[in-house]
Parts: C-alpha cells; sequence; structure tokens
C-alpha cells in the first residue's frame, strides 16, 4: 500500500512539473529601430570562386531564435544580419542513428562531410578519422581561424581540428589543437591546456594582449576563461572575430583563408531556458555577422555563410501583448525543429533551398578547389 501511495505521488508531482513548465511564458519587449538598420545585400555577379570564407555558428539557434531576435532588437521589419543575406536554405541535420543531433555529431556533419553518432567528433560512426575542412583546405593553400565563446575544446570549434570518440575528451581534443594547422583560435577552455607546452604557439590569457600580439606572431592561441568565457569579463565574439579576421588577413600569403566563429553561448542560454540572456547571445552573433557582411561587400571574393548545428529548447512564439511578445520554451534539450542556412558572396548560390549539413563541406571544398594562390 505504501508503494502505491508513494509511486501515485511521484506521479502527481511530475505532472505538477510538466504544468508548470510548459505553462512558464516569457514577455519580451519589442524593439523600435528600424529608422538606422542596415539594407540587405544584393548577390553579386561573378563566376570567380571565394577566396576566403567565413562560417558563423549560431549554435542552437533556431528560426524562431532570429525572428524574436528581430521582435526585440528592432521590431517586426528590423533587418538582422541574416535578413541581409540574399540567399536561404533549410538545413537536414540527423546524426547518424537518430533524429536528435548533438554539437558534436553536426559540426562533424558540415566539418567533415560525414554523418556520424552523437558525441563523435571528427570521426566516422566506426570511430575512424575522417578529414576535416580546414585539412582539406590547407592542401589548397588556405590559413585558418577559430572563434568560439565556449572552450575552445568544446565541440563545435573541435569538429574543426580534432578527431575523438568522445566530445568530453577534452584535454585529449586541447593536445590535438596545439598539434593542428589552425593558425589563429580564440576563446576558452585554459584548463585543459598544459599552457607549458607552447613551443609552437603564442599563448594569449589576457584579451588585452590581443592586438599587439596578432600583429607580430605566427600563431596565437588565445584563451580568455578557465571555460566558457563570461559576458561579464568578455571578450565579445565580434571584439575575436574582428582580431581573427585581421590576424588571416596579414599572414595568407596566397591571399586565401578560413575563419570558423561560433555564438556557443545561445545554445546554453536557450538550454537554461533564459531568454533574456539568450537575447544577449544572440545580440553579440547578430553584430559579428553585419561587420562580416559589411566586409564581404566591399571585396569580390569572400563568401560568408551563417548556420546553427540545431536547435535548442523547442522556442515557440505565442502572440502578442500591447508591447511585448509572448513566448514559451518546450524544452531545456535540443529539439528537432529545422534550422536555416544563408549565405552571400561568391558562390553563396549553392547554398540556396534544401540543404543537407554533410553538404556543406562538399560545397566549401568544391568551391575552394577552383581556387589559385595568388595574391591581391
Amino acid at each position: 500500500m505504501k508503494s502505491k501511495i508513494f509511486i501515485l505521488i511521484i506521479v502527481i508531482i511530475s505532472l505538477l512539473c510538466i504544468y508548470l513548465f510548459s505553462s512558464s511564458k516569457d514577455k519580451t519587449l519589442i524593439g523600435n529601430q528600424t529608422s538606422h538598420q542596415l539594407m540587405p545585400l544584393v548577390q553579386k555577379e561573378t563566376t570567380s570562386p571565394p577566396k576566403k570564407i567565413i562560417l558563423l555558428i549560431g549554435d542552437g539557434m533556431g528560426i524562431n531564435h532570429t525572428t524574436i531576435g528581430r521582435f526585440h532588437l528592432g521590431g517586426p521589419n528590423f533587418n538582422m544580419g541574416v535578413d541581409r543575406m540574399p540567399i536561404h536554405g533549410m538545413v537536414t541535420n540527423h546524426s547518424f542513428n537518430s533524429l536528435y543531433i548533438d554539437s558534436a555529431a553536426s559540426a562533424t556533419a558540415w566539418a567533415t562531410g560525414t554523418r556520424t553518432i552523437n558525441g563523435f567528433i571528427g570521426v566516422d560512426h566506426k570511430k575512424r578519422n575522417v578529414t576535416n575542412i580546414t585539412e582539406l583546405l590547407a592542401t589548397h593553400d588556405y590559413i585558418s581561424g577559430l572563434v568560439a565563446t565556449s572552450s575552445l575544446t568544446h565541440a563545435t570549434p573541435a569538429a574543426h581540428y580534432a578527431h575523438v570518440d568522445s566530445r568530453y575528451k577534452e584535454e585529449e581534443i586541447a593536445s590535438q589543437l596545439m598539434t593542428s594547422d589552425i593558425r589563429i583560435a580564440l576563446g576558452g577552455g585554459q584548463e585543459f591546456f598544459n599552457l607549458e607546452e607552447n613551443e609552437n604557439a603564442t599563448i594569449i590569457l589576457n584579451p588585452e594582449q590581443l592586438e599587439d600580439k596578432v600583429l607580430g606572431s605566427q600563431r596565437i592561441i588565445g584563451l580568455f576563461a578557465q571555460d566558457g568565457i563570461k559576458r561579464s569579463v568578455g571578450p565579445t565574439q565580434l571584439a575575436m572575430s574582428k582580431s581573427a579576421l585581421s590576424f588571416l588577413e596579414k599572414n595568407s600569403e596566397c591571399g586565401k583563408y578560413f575563419l570558423m566563429s561560433e555564438g556557443s553561448q545561445i545554445d546554453w542560454a536557450s538550454h537554461d531556458n533564459d531568454l533574456p540572456a539568450m537575447l544577449v547571445e544572440l545580440a553579440d552573433f547578430n553584430d559579428t555577422v553585419n561587420y562580416m557582411l559589411d566586409f564581404a561587400s566591399a571585396r569580390d571574393d569572400v563568401l560568408v555563410i551563417v548556420s546553427s548545428d540545431h536547435e535548442t529548447g523547442g522556442l515557440t512564439l505565442l502572440d502578442q501583448e500591447k508591447d511585448y511578445v509572448i513566448s514559451k520554451w518546450n524544452t531545456d534539450s535540443h529539439s528537432l525543429n529545422q534550422v536555416a542556412i544563408y549565405a552571400y558572396g561568391p558562390g553563396a548560390s549553392q547554398f540556396a533551398g534544401k540543404v543537407d549539413q554533410t553538404e556543406i563541406f562538399a560545397k566549401i571544398a568544391d568551391l575552394a578547389d577552383k581556387t589559385s594562390c595568388s595574391i591581391d
């Protein structure tokens, strides 16, 4: 009898938790900033392949994330950075053996063209190493850089240089970064690195050192937090991305480079169902997208791609209440909601329509194969 009462109590508590969670809603103020917004870009007519490829990842960013960002940052007619991009598509993203995908399997898909098991990085479902995009691009005279607001050993940045059968082997991942061909990597993750083994890179622990070091070093690893970068301390994604871009511009002998910059903590705030924090992270990501688009629009050789690994939080936008958007989270995990891809610059048209994550690797590789080593 006691066991039945105990089970009944557990069921009641569980149902109450589900009710409270599902009925919890957020109110977000609608912005009004459209008078000074940046305008959409027109795709340039060019047959030349891109010599600079910039991949921007909003971790956990679904379509509703960008929609509520648009409402909050400027209003219903405001242009987010992705709204300025002329090429739009939808991404199919699932792991080797599940519709559910994590950042490790997702980043491995676009960074290697290989669908793998959740938790695996840079290896296929049989744990065999597969060539990633930075390794491939190096054979075409590209140099590469990474930026993340998480640890540099986190799944998304790691997929661009590491090969491990568990995303949680972060010390091993850190060791692989140190011996990789990545020329500049900026983010967090001090706790995972042996900072005394740095013969082949300049290690920076203070973001204030960044500008001086960027100009003179051949290889830089910037570690600005023990794990993920704290918003109150910084640096921002935008600041790190600017520095990484400057470094790549100065150090590419062939004028060719690849930069991956991740807004990592859009995902973290979404896991926490913390909408105000998510909007702060999204605003930083949006600033980064706009900066890269402005850079690309002044040139004819820069391809900018924006996408996401998966949607986190099952964010639903429900209604308007006076000057507020009413929304709610449906999970504290990843959802199966589809994510988008956006592109601008030479080769952008290849990313229109339905795109599988594994095809992103193939399309970038195809474009790189057509470039030559030349200096402007």
